[in-house]
């Protein structure tokens, strides 16, 4: 894995690299997360979520989690989503996650979003592919955010959460013709909004 923060870290800078995961989901939250790791951590395995197992995300979300500084993350509920929409409600989450922290920090590294805070930021493209505190927080973002969709799951079956995590597979559309609409789906996001549009359905 590029470690970015090399550069910084050889100024004995403290960095906290932040992620979000599910902005594209019809269904169920996003997850923002924030890792803040020791000056010249190193580890190979840490790299993007989405090229990394089920398996392996949890393994090394349990290794972040020991080696790290601080984790910390937030939710932004389909409420927040719907009110904000995804690239604001994926700032906001950043920069709650940055309320969150104890540990004091020198500079934020986002994955490309530039969000509202005094420290100083860097706003990388494909930033989970260029920086391991940004990479290990789109694991933490991808873990947690798929454990709450398999809970989901146990209450509403029927949309196929615990394997689809919320994303429009067929299978998920297929479940919301047959079965309706959730509070857990996203509004304002497409095929939901012209469903509710031509017909008023919903379960609980």
């Amino acid at each position: 894995m590029q470690r970015y923060e090399q550069e910084y870290w050889d100024k004995n800078l403290s960095i906290i690299g932040l992620d979000e995961v599910g902005r594209g989901c019809v269904a169920g939250p996003m997850v923002v997360a924030g890792v803040i790791f020791p000056i010249n951590y190193e580890n190979s395995k840490i790299k993007d979520s989405k090229k990394l197992t089920a398996k392996q995300r949890e393994e090394l979300f349990e290794i972040i989690k020991k080696d790290a500084l601080e984790v910390v993350y937030a939710f932004m509920s389909e409420e927040e989503i719907f009110n904000l929409n995804p690239k604001k409600a994926s700032k906001t989450g950043m920069e709650r996650c940055l309320e969150l922290i104890k540990t004091k920090i020198d500079l934020v590294i986002t994955d490309f979003e530039k969000i509202e805070t005094k420290i100083e930021q860097i706003n990388l493209v494909k930033g989970d592919q260029k920086s391991i505190s940004i990479a290990a927080a789109s694991i933490v973002a991808k873990v947690v955010r798929d454990q709450y969709m398999d809970n989901l799951s146990s209450k509403h079956p029927e949309f196929g959460w615990d394997r689809n995590k919320g994303y429009l597979t067929k299978e998920h559309l297929k479940a919301i013709f047959v079965y309706g609409i959730t509070d857990f789906h996203r509004k304002n996001f497409e095929p939901i909004k012209s469903i509710l549009s031509t017909k008023n359905n919903g379960i609980n």
